[in-house]
């Protein structure tokens, strides 16, 4: 398997050599998904001059709490195990984010690629012709 590093495709001499031998080539436009995905997360949290998070973080707390107060335990402040009540950090939600895009992104053109019986490049660019069109 060759894993193309972002904005670095293998040349198409290349691309057909390993093709030929079987060898399967994971397409720089579906890998680099990855870091424009964090880049547009990080351009969506400045155009709105707050985390990803702080608006959910103490809502995840105080569900929490409220549903071990509805089975009767108390856990207080000070305990140890009140760490675990926290609510979801920024990086937490980038990762979730991040890897509910990227698999999506990689079945949708999976599938592609076998119903049409292509590479995964080929399948990345008739995703983007038919989204275009």
């Amino acid at each position: 398997m060759v894993i193309e590093g972002a904005n670095g495709p293998t040349t198409f001499e290349a691309d057909r050599i390993l093709n030929e031998r079987g060898i399967m080539i994971i397409p720089d436009i579906l890998i680099n998904n990855g870091g424009v995905t964090v880049s547009y997360f990080e351009w969506l949290k400045n155009i709105e001059h707050i985390s990803p998070g702080k608006m959910t973080k103490k809502y995840e707390e105080k569900s929490k709490l409220r549903l071990l107060h509805a089975v009767g335990i108390k856990v207080p402040e000070t305990s140890p195990l009140a760490m675990n009540l926290e609510g979801a950090k920024e990086i937490d939600l980038v990762h979730s984010g991040l890897e509910e895009i990227m698999t999506s992104a990689v079945r949708k053109h999976w599938k592609l690629a076998l119903f049409h019986n292509v590479t995964l490049r080929d399948a990345c660019y008739m995703s983007v012709i038919q989204d275009i069109y």
